[in-house]
């Protein structure tokens, strides 16, 4: 399995840094340098398992890539200011020529990454290509960085414009020599690769000084549709002229240091590292300063004019108060845009707790206003600590499939293919690459369906890459100087028709079902030994008889062009038959015809799509009705990742399987390209917000903490819904993906296993495993699944492990911390002095019984024991919860209701985020 190059530059990076792994039955700590000693070299001779690069990879939680862009290949250097590790930008692109800035712009104070630059004097669109390393997630920061420097004594700074894949990003105009500019997007990643280009529009070279890429939660800047441009992000109330950004920034978002003339500067507290912080988790050094109204009856105003009046908005707004109020004060405000309340309720900010206010949907308005006004209750005035304002981008326009864009850079690799090989292999359209055609149908991602690489020079063997290309039906390869055998895999690519290797240098017979399939028709097979000698020339499937070919392969040649017209027509005959015959495979054959629904009935359930309630690789969740009942609408998007296999898996298992602890079907819409899974809605969303503080629902409001005797009988629920699928159910089914995302609680409270996408049926009699492929989530996938590929219930066990241990200490289970630290190693180290109740979730404020807690703990570690023979099975797991839960149940008679967090309400058009006071 070749490493990714985004994983490969992340390795190198980081050689001494250690995690926490099991290898051979032990868990300890390994640095990357070890574990790539023990399983693979970076000289690109040997790899690591896959599932083992997935485990680092996902072990940095600043997993950034950082290059430079024009200094020397394979350098490589640590920022000063930053302590980020910059390397060259070579390896991601094939064009450009590097230029070093003017000598009079080489100032201490400026980066060093803005000393050199890659310039584009040709061609109209240069790109980028950058595949992240697995288990990072798949929503980015990316920032592109600019500084003229009158790099080509030309003193003309140009305007170009960035494209994200297919679609504008944005345009970059610099006004003089001198001045630095950048241009960031957070975007939701739809494919494995990352194109970042840069198009002339005739109005001076395009360059660039840097590139940078930061992975983000998946929770943060959610939208309803579409990508974020930065607009503006600033720290208010600075008391530098400093950029602020990484190390400061675990993102590394750089703040823009902002503080107006009316506002005056509170106290400043930057020296304080205990600031409270929430999902977005904002630097100390921009929360602990603040900027706040002159008197007490005054506002604080921000306003901007959009450039262009049809531009939405996202807006996310940072309080926390910085001074310490004595009891005869004060301070709490509302928020306007435009004169209008754009929260029904004030805001009153906590001492060293961070509270955001965001948009949840975006906003348009020709000019904004934004008023804080301080209540008639407050003694104090308004204050706000920092802001965030992004621009909307479409990013609408599918890239090519994966499969295809990895077998066509293996290919580029392979026989190293220059040409204008470069972004994405067939979108946009105009720019495609040379020698390829693509199938386009407005729906799905594009795909390879004819390669030409006739004249090429390529030599060696044909290349398996080839292979990836799964849907191709044209492929010339001929006049080049490609030797070894014809491969058979050739014969085993179902879509090909067409296959010219004429011209080439083979050795050894044509397989056997290669030259069956051009005798019966379905392939166009053109080849012969020029250049070879006659022991070297291919003989099909019988001993070549050398007087014969000299009388055949003349005849054959005269009546070739009578026979191609013909073999065409049936070819197309022929796939236009198996198109049919695919068609009807690929229709989902559901059992219960009276819970489908046509798309129409979809659009008016959802209110044409009217609210998102979530979004993964599959596409999007939208609220809906059918009658008085709630229900969830998963719709497969387009260009799902997450795949059509997995979605249908999803409906026939909801189809199958019944119990209290599951996420009930209603229905499916299968119509053409439409197809949703209608589901029961589950009103306080998945139980990871609910541990983290984070969750905020329109039917809960104010959230609060779950307390113990809650958490034990959500694990119970939960348990239960697994022990149904291990024992309830006839041949057994795995889950596969169990983690606290996908368990979701109802308005009860009642938790009930979800997504079962990548699930899987143990098919023979009394048999105790299936050999699959390694999927599921980094951080809940069980060691020894990943190491033999054997899938068993005691994975769902051990994922279940980590899911009792996120809801007993309220942590995820990689911890955000320097070191990036396992759920199961943090949990040990405490273990190792009998100090359960430091495990314990804080913000449970010791309010539980401790032998229900220990006991919990226990079962918790059992579960994720090295070897699966040692873990418990789903049905001890819930005989033990149930007694941790009777042993609370004691102490406190009856369920006790829940302690307050404190979260403030939202309103349709904005949300909160605060933390536990």
């Amino acid at each position: 399995m070749e490493m990714p190059r985004g994983m490969e530059c992340l390795v190198k990076k980081n050689m001494e840094k250690k995690i926490y792994i099991e290898i051979e039955d032990d868990w300890k700590m390994y640095s990357i340098g070890t574990l790539y000693n023990k399983f693979g070299l970076l000289d690109g001779t040997t790899f690591m398992p896959r599932s083992l690069q997935m485990m680092i990879s996902h072990s940095f939680f600043s997993a950034f890539i950082s290059l430079d862009c024009g200094i020397s290949e394979n350098s490589s250097y640590t920022d000063q200011t930053t302590g980020i590790r910059y390397s060259s930008d070579a390896a991601f692109i094939d064009t450009g020529v590097s230029k070093t800035i003017s000598p009079e712009f080489k100032k201490n104070s400026l980066y060093q990454q803005f000393l050199n630059v890659r310039s584009f004097p040709e061609g109209t669109r240069n790109c980028y290509t950058i595949r992240p390393a697995k288990g990072t997630g798949n929503k980015y920061l990316i920032r592109a960085w600019f500084m003229y420097g009158n790099y080509d004594a030309e003193d003309k700074p140009p305007t170009f414009d960035l494209q994200l894949g297919v679609d504008f990003w944005d345009r970059i105009s610099l006004t003089d020599s001198s001045s630095t500019t950048w241009s960031e997007i957070i975007h939701v990643l739809s494919s494995d690769y990352i194109y970042v280009c840069l198009l002339d529009k005739g109005l001076g070279t395009p360059f660039i000084s840097a590139l940078e890429l930061r992975p983000l939660n998946n929770s943060m800047y959610e939208t309803t549709s579409g990508s974020l441009v930065l607009f503006d992000r600033v720290d208010l109330g600075s008391t530098t002229n400093q950029f602020i950004r990484y190390q400061d920034d675990v993102y590394d978002r750089v703040w823009n240091p902002t503080n107006l003339s009316s506002p005056m500067l509170l106290r400043d507290l930057s020296t304080i590292n205990s600031l409270a912080s929430n999902l977005y988790q904002l630097p100390s050094t921009v929360m602990s300063t603040a900027m706040v109204s002159q008197n007490a009856s005054d506002s604080i105003n921000l306003w901007w004019t959009p450039s262009n009046s049809s531009d939405q908005f996202y807006m996310y707004m940072h309080f926390a108060e910085v001074e310490v109020l004595q009891l005869n004060q004060s301070r709490e405000f509302y928020i306007y845009i435009n004169g209008t309340p754009w929260l029904k309720d004030r805001v009153v900010p906590d001492y060293l707790s961070m509270t955001t206010v965001y948009s949840t949907k975006p906003l348009s308005f020709p000019k904004f206003d934004i008023s804080i006004n301080k209540t008639k209750n407050s003694t104090l005035p308004p204050i706000i600590n920092g802001m965030e304002v992004y621009t909307v981008r479409q990013i609408i326009h599918s890239q090519t499939d994966d499969t295809d864009v990895a077998g066509i850079n293996g290919i580029k690799s392979t026989y190293g293919v220059k040409r204008n090989w470069q972004g994405d292999p067939c979108a946009p359209e105009a720019f495609s690459w040379v020698g390829l055609t693509c199938s386009y149908d407005g729906f799905n991602p594009p795909r390879i369906t004819s390669l030409n690489l006739s004249s090429s020079g390529l030599s060696g063997e044909i290349s398996p890459y080839i292979s990836n290309l799964t849907v191709i039906k044209s492929l010339d390869l001929s006049n080049n100087k490609l030797t070894g055998q014809v491969p058979s895999f050739l014969s085993q690519m179902a879509s090909l028709t067409v296959l010219n290797l004429r011209g080439n240098n083979f050795t050894g017979s044509v397989p056997e079902e290669l030259l069956q399939k051009s005798k019966n028709g379905s392939l166009l097979l053109s080849i012969d030994g020029n250049g070879a000698t006659e022991n070297t020339n291919p003989c099909q499937s019988v001993p070549c008889k050398k007087k014969k070919n000299k009388v055949v392969i003349p005849v054959v040649a005269s009546v070739t062009a009578l026979f191609v017209l013909l073999i065409a027509i049936g070819s197309a005959l022929w796939i236009i038959g198996k198109r049919k015959r695919a068609s009807k495979e690929n229709e989902v054959s559901f059992d219960v015809k009276n819970r489908e629904f046509a798309y129409s009935e979809v659009q008016s359930i959802t209110n044409n799509f009217q609210r998102v309630v979530g979004k993964g690789g599959f596409g999007t969740v939208y609220h809906g009705h059918v009658g008085d009942t709630q229900v969830a609408v998963k719709m497969l998007s387009s260009s799902s990742i997450q795949g059509y296999k997995e979605f249908q898996a999803e409906a026939k298992l909801l189809m199958s399987v019944h119990h209290k602890n599951l996420t009930s079907l209603v229905g499916y819409c299968n119509e053409g390209t439409n197809m949703g899974i209608i589901y029961e809605y589950m009103a306080n969303g998945d139980l990871a917000k609910h541990l983290s503080g984070t969750h905020v629902t329109l039917e809960n409001r104010n959230q609060n903490v779950l307390s113990w005797e809650e958490r034990l009988q959500i694990a119970t629920d939960a348990a239960q819904g697994l022990e149904y699928l291990h024992h309830g159910c006839k041949p057994p089914i795995i889950h596969r993906d169990v983690k606290s995302t996908n368990i979701l609680l109802n308005e009860k409270f009642q938790a009930k296993i979800a997504d079962f996408g990548l699930s899987r049926v143990i098919p023979t009699e009394g048999g105790t495993h299936v050999s699959t492929i390694v999927a599921g989530t980094p951080g809940y996938l069980d060691p020894e699944y990943f190491i033999s590929n054997w899938l068993t219930e005691k994975s769902d066990v051990y994922s279940f492990g980590i899911v009792i241990l996120e809801i007993i200490t309220g942590q995820p289970a990689i911890l955000r911390s320097p070191n990036n630290t396992h759920i199961i190693q943090w949990v040990n180290s405490m273990l190792a002095n009998r100090d359960v109740i430091s495990i314990i979730d804080a913000k449970l404020k010791k309010d539980y019984d401790v032998n229900s807690a220990w006991k919990a703990v226990e079962l918790a570690m059992a579960c994720v024991s090295h070897t699966s023979t040692k873990r418990p099975t789903m049905n001890h797991v819930v005989m033990e919860l149930k007694e941790c839960l009777a042993m609370e149940v004691a102490q406190h008679d009856s369920y006790k209701s829940m302690d307050s967090i404190g979260m403030m309400p939202m309103n349709l058009e904005s949300g909160m985020s605060p933390m536990a006071r």
